[in-house]
């Protein structure tokens, strides 16, 4: 049997990199996939097709995630289209990078919103759904640097670090439900985002990992694939960090 065989799960921001992944790794073991993004295009098109090769039922929705009515008007239509929720996999986000002295109150509140808002957004609209059902799974992505900070990312790392308070905060107020909730922290992973870097960019990131590479989107899904299965049943309120020792 498959490890999300008959599961019903939500990806945001899943149209491309680790999103993308981790719905496609879902429906590969047996989850039917409702996932959103910002805008639907030719990315959230070929992703549906893919999952559907599968044999899975796949549906992407338009969401501006960090919009509280917005989040709670696409849960229901999801819930309408798949009839539950089993698993919710807050992913998505966005960066501004730049030092403090030259980031602006735009960048700073832009990034929290869509980085963490979008989080609580998710996470409240299923909730009532998960408790009715006494079981569900909620994967929240945060980040090494929301652990450790990252000089030029204060406005990231405060916003990664607050879904791990978030995350330890949830896990204990739903427990008693059989309701789990934990995060993955990844680290320098390598997405369209890291693309974009220069070779001695890219090379001086790889050259600090002890691992000496990047890791891949199909890494992150697998252990978000763990901790939406009942493999780990036992486990909540945790963050796990797939950076390849880069952060100790």
């Amino acid at each position: 049997m498959k490890l999300l065989e008959g599961k019903i799960a939500i990806v945001t921001g899943a149209a491309r990199g680790i999103g993308r992944s981790i719905a496609f790794r879902f429906a590969q073991e047996g989850a039917a996939i409702a996932f959103t993004d910002l805008c639907l295009d030719e990315n959230t098109d070929s992703l549906v097709k893919e999952i559907e090769s599968l044999g899975q039922k796949a549906k992407a929705f338009a969401s501006d995630a960090s919009n509280f009515e917005e989040t709670e008007k696409v849960v229901n239509a999801i819930v309408d289209e798949f009839g539950t929720v089993d698993v919710l996999i807050n992913n998505a986000g966005i960066t501004m990078d730049t030092l403090l002295m030259r980031m602006t109150e735009q960048q700073w509140d832009s990034v929290i919103t869509v980085n963490l808002k979008s989080v609580f957004n998710f996470t409240k609209a299923v909730q009532r759904i998960m408790l009715k059902n006494r079981s569900g799974s909620i994967v929240n992505l945060s980040s090494v640097v929301g652990i450790h900070g990252n000089a030029g990312q204060a406005n990231y790392s405060a916003s990664k670090a607050g879904i791990i308070g978030f995350t330890k905060s949830i896990a204990q107020e739903l427990g008693s439900r059989n309701i789990r909730c934990n995060a993955v922290a990844p680290g320098f992973i390598i997405t369209e985002m890291t693309a974009k870097l220069s070779e001695e960019q890219r090379k001086t990131w790889e050259d600090f990992i002890p691992m000496k590479r990047g890791g891949t989107p199909e890494e992150v899904a697998n252990v978000c694939l763990f901790l939406a299965s009942d493999m780990s049943s036992y486990v909540s309120g945790q963050v796990i960090s797939i950076c390849g020792a880069m952060k100790t």
